[in-house]
Formats: C-alpha cells, structure tokens, sequence
C-alpha cells in the first residue's frame, strides 16, 4: 500500500482560480546549480536562464524551487544508474505521472490496485502547510485532492487506482472538512505526518488534532503515514552520507508509533486506523514487547496510567497496520506482528521500488506462509481496512 504518483505539469494550473494561475504551484524548466543531501537534507539551487548545469522542470511555488529527481523515478534503471540528479518529464518513465503507462506497469508487475503518495506536496502535503498564503495553500490542497480523486483515480483508472487525499495541516477543523468532503465521495485514506512537531505542529499527545481524527473515525478514513512525512529523514549527523538514513528510514515509524499508543488517542477514537507506509515490520515484535513493559511496570508515573487503558499491544493489534516491500525478518516473525496487521507494496517508481520483480521477491519472502496467510498480506488485509471490493478495487470508482 505504497505507490507514489509524479503530478503532471498542469493539476494546480488547470484547477486553481485565474488569478492564481501565476503564482500557484507551476513547472519552470531551469539549468541545476547545485544539488546536495547530506545528514537526511535535500538542499537543490535553480540556475537561471543561460546558466551552465543540466535542464530540469522544478516545481516553482512561493520562496520553494523544487525539481524533479532521479530518486522521484527510478523504476527502470540499473541500481548503478541511479543518482542524485535533476530530471525533466522527457526522462521520466511515463506510468510515474500517467494513467495508463501506470496501469500498464502494475500489469508488468502482478499489481491489481495501488495507493499513491504525492510527491510535489511531499508525502503529508507540508509543503503547503509551509507556505505563507494560507488562502491559496487551502486552494492548493482542494486542487490535489480533486486531481486526485477525478483524474490519477477517475474513469480511465477503471478502480485499480486507489485515492488518498492530502489536508491543510495548519487547520484541524478545515483538514476535517477536507476528510467529510472526499469520504462523501468514497476516499477513505488520508496522509498525515508521522512526527507532526518536526514540522512545527502539536504533537499528537495533545487535543489539537481531535476534530480531525474525529472526522476519520466516524467517516472510516485511515491516517496514512509515509516514511519522510515529517520532512526530516533519520540521519546520526550533518555530514553522515544518504546510506545512513536509508538503512534506518524505519526509525520515525518507530517513534511515532510509540507516541500513538501512548496518546490513548485509539480509546477516544475506537475506529481509528492508522498505517505506515515503506516503513518495513521486521522492528515491530521488540517494540511491541517494551512497550507492553513500560506499561505494565511504568504507567503510574509515565504519564499514561489514565488515558492508554490496555496493553499498547492490544492497541497496535485493533489500530496499526506496517507496510512492507522487502522485510524477509518481519515475514519469519509474522507471529509475533500480526497476520492481520501488514500490507505488501511494491514503492514504484521510487529507488527502493521492487518492481518490476514485486511478486518474485514476494514469493520468495512468503514461501514459508500458508496460500490463505499470503492472501491476507497481499490482498485480504487491504480490501478490509480500505473498504475495497471483493476484487480489490475502489469502491467509489466511477461506474463500482
């Protein structure tokens, strides 16, 4: 349950007022100047016209200069291939942005449905909740979530695409109103941050995110959590190179997954589901098992005695749910994670992606599991918490 989609070129063109045509999100083509990231930053200087350096499109959107990346789509390359460079549309392969190139890859890889991430708003659309024009940030995030839902989800992806919508970060009550409005069209995902004080927002040990995990209770809608959603990846220092925080990129999930079983925000909000994306389930079992002690033997004066009213494991059985591309760890601990609790992804068209091997490296991994137990990891589980058709498709695909 981890796919990305590219935006093309003209969603907040076509779809934003007039008068924000000119300084709503828009694609430039632009030489790189420089490019770094180090210590888990991405730090990417646009040239100026008739300056020496590759072409790229970037995404231009208030003080933001944002370009397309070879690590946006890697599907395709030789691993070896892959660095970190600046890109335009032409050098993309096209299912990183296109419906039907989409659904014809999924077919390459064995992959009945998917559900995307974005990529210009980042993976819990903060790159709105940045921006200075509160009024056109809210417009930004509209504009996406209708895209998404009519156009990356509509007629032509026939229900094999999956919607998951974005919401203004800023406004508990407006992304609320976000989730009613697409839950009354059949969206039942949502993308949140995994550490929302990284992004300078209340933690969720707080009230200030009730209205909206209230909103996702009573509406069904799952609070999806991607790996990078609190725009700070896990690094040790400021100069550790890139493999350092893509070998622990599990580490946020981590973290914020102790931080809801202790909110006793899953007591409040009995329905609430919460997953996370790319961030693998081999760490799981050990977290679970501390966790369990803490509160056994700690909750008097760990501050949870009164608000999380079960074992956290219980909780994580009822309320979580880990995603994984390539954990053959978790998937020899099942046992002690979950049947029910895991979703298989194929991260297409990330550096990371196993496509276009997806189900060999699955069958691989799965081998040891009963027919009916990898249905449940590549299917069953799916279908259950996204309220999917028996076929794993969209329920509120045009023409279900």
């Amino acid at each position: 349950m981890d796919d990305h989609t590219v935006e093309p070129p003209h969603v907040w063109r076509d779809r934003l007022p007039s008068k924000y045509r000119d300084s709503g999100p828009r694609i430039v083509r632009a030489p790189l100047k420089e490019m770094t990231f180090i210590g888990g930053k991405f730090a990417p200087k646009m040239g100026a016209p008739g300056d020496d350096g590759p072409l790229a499109d970037w995404w231009v959107y208030e003080e933001l200069h944002r370009p397309l990346t070879r690590l946006d789509t890697a599907v395709g390359y030789d691993r070896d291939e892959v660095k970190l460079e600046a890109i335009t549309y032409e050098q993309m392969r096209p299912g990183s942005f296109s419906v039907p190139d989409r659904l014809a890859d999924m077919d390459v890889n064995h992959v009945q449905s998917a559900l995307c991430f974005p990529t210009f708003p980042r993976f819990c659309g903060q790159t709105f909740t940045e921006a200075a024009d509160r009024e056109l940030g809210l417009l930004g995030v509209r504009a996406y979530n209708d895209w998404m839902v009519e156009e990356w989800c509509g007629p032509e992806a026939r229900g094999r695409l999956i919607p998951l919508i974005i919401i203004p970060l800023w406004d508990a009550e407006l992304a609320a109103a976000e989730v009613r409005r697409n839950a009354a069209r059949g969206v039942r995902a949502v993308c949140f941050s995994e550490i929302p004080p990284n992004l300078g927002l209340p933690s969720i040990h707080t009230d200030d995110w009730d209205p909206l995990l209230a909103a996702c209770d009573e509406t069904g809608t799952v609070v999806a959590m991607h790996i990078g959603s609190s725009s700070r990846m896990p690094s040790t220092s400021a100069d550790a190179p890139p493999a350092v925080g893509s070998t622990i990129t599990f580490a946020n999930c981590c973290f914020s997954m102790v931080d809801w079983l202790m909110s006793g925000k899953f007591e409040r909000f009995p329905n609430l589901k919460v997953m996370y994306a790319e961030g693998q389930i081999g760490w799981i079992p050990y977290i679970l098992e501390r966790a369990d002690v803490v509160w056994e033997e700690n909750r008097g004066w760990g501050g949870v005695a009164d608000k999380v009213l079960r074992p956290p494991s219980e909780l994580f059985a009822e309320h979580v749910y880990g995603c994984f591309f390539d954990d053959a760890f978790g998937l020899r601990n099942l046992d002690a994670i979950g049947v029910g609790n895991v979703l298989y992804e194929t991260d297409y068209p990330h550096s990371d992606s196993t496509w276009p091997k997806s189900r060999e490296v699955g069958e691989a991994q799965m081998g040891h599991l009963a027919p009916d137990v990898v249905d449940r990891i590549v299917r069953g589980n799916a279908i259950e918490l996204l309220g999917l058709t028996a076929d794993g498709l969209w329920a509120g695909a045009p023409g279900a």
